[in-house]
């Protein structure tokens, strides 16, 4: 049944009714791509837990790392101790393979979205099975992570995105990724509006974007460095306590500008390929824009985080970070 389920949201067909049991729980499909499970009992220690991925549907190492955990779940392997929210974000991206259909979903989570369309109404679908999750575990301490994998590669193969908000990030979560073998952290620096954003910004939860590797089709992604990951994802919704490291294992960087793309004579001045975390040092060109002008490296060298030239006027090109201390 829970081992069917990406079947059924890719198929489009799902069985009548939508809630049943397993051996730990009781399952309810909201609606295509929203599975909430819910465990017979409640660890002490459990998390209100919301995983998601496919937010961008080309990226596919998440959606399987999710498949395998919910078969352990189904077969008994994982006993389920914490209620849990899935998600598969972009459904007709995620079937035709490609990062999105008209406009990149992981940009309109905010309450205040006045765009139209296909990804916009996914955008507050979402965002209201977020609110009414949490809302029915209001007693639950509130957490979301947001699996991702990065299209280009990386000096740090993962690495986690620490969305801006007033909430503080507990200490034990950068030793929980830490033994996830995450390695290394990204502060944002204001507001993003992104899904893990909207978690920490609207509910006050422990939530993070992760990268989990580069871009790849089903099948060719390697599972096996991912084992940590699942380690942590089945612990959590075990309801218990996830294996520590020192949160120092990790590299930690601070986000010091967003390089947005105002014009349509827009480039940046090194090459797309590099691997995110590359190092850019004082004097240097980044990037060419007619209506902002160029931006030159000041005088503390900075590394480049998701470039992509093609975005849309008005949109992220780049992530301009430099190291900091360890939280």
């Amino acid at each position: 049944m829970l081992g069917q389920w990406l079947d059924w949201t890719l198929d489009g067909k799902y069985p009548i009714p939508r809630l049943g049991r397993f051996a730990s729980g009781t399952y309810q499909l909201h609606a295509p791509g929203i599975l909430e499970i819910t465990p017979s009992n409640v660890r002490p220690v459990a998390h209100a837990c919301v995983f998601s991925a496919a937010i961008h549907g080309n990226e596919t190492a998440p959606v399987e790392l999710l498949g395998n955990w919910l078969s352990a779940i189904e077969a008994g392997t994982v006993t389920l101790g914490a209620p849990v929210l899935v998600i598969l974000g972009n459904i007709p991206a995620l079937k035709a393979q490609q990062r999105f259909i008209t406009t990149n979903l992981n940009r309109l989570f905010n309450r205040e979205l006045t765009e139209t369309g296909e990804e916009p109404d996914r955008a507050r679908e979402l965002m209201s099975a977020i609110d009414a999750f949490y809302d029915r575990h209001q007693a639950l301490p509130k957490l979301h992570y947001d699996l991702h994998t990065a299209i280009r590669g990386s000096l740090y193969t993962r690495f986690v995105v620490e969305p801006y908000a007033e909430t503080v990030i507990a200490p034990e979560q950068w030793q929980w990724l830490a033994a996830a073998d995450m390695q290394a952290v990204l502060h944002q620096h204001q507001h993003s509006w992104t899904f893990s954003h909207y978690s920490k910004h609207y509910h006050a939860a422990q939530a993070f974007t992760f990268e989990l590797g580069r871009v790849a089709p089903f099948g060719k992604n390697d599972m096996a460095a991912l084992a940590p990951m699942l380690t942590l994802i089945c612990t959590l919704s075990a309801g218990e306590e996830p294996p520590k490291k020192p949160a120092q294992m990790m590299t930690f960087f601070q986000v010091k500008h967003e390089l947005m793309r105002q014009a349509e004579a827009f480039s940046l001045c090194f090459d797309e390929d590099v691997p995110n975390f590359s190092r850019f040092e004082p004097g240097t060109c980044l990037a060419k824009d007619s209506v902002a002008g160029d931006f030159i490296v000041g005088d503390t060298p900075l590394h480049v985080v998701f470039p992509n030239s093609q975005v849309e006027i008005g949109a992220r090109a780049a992530l301009l970070v430099t190291p900091t201390h360890a939280a």
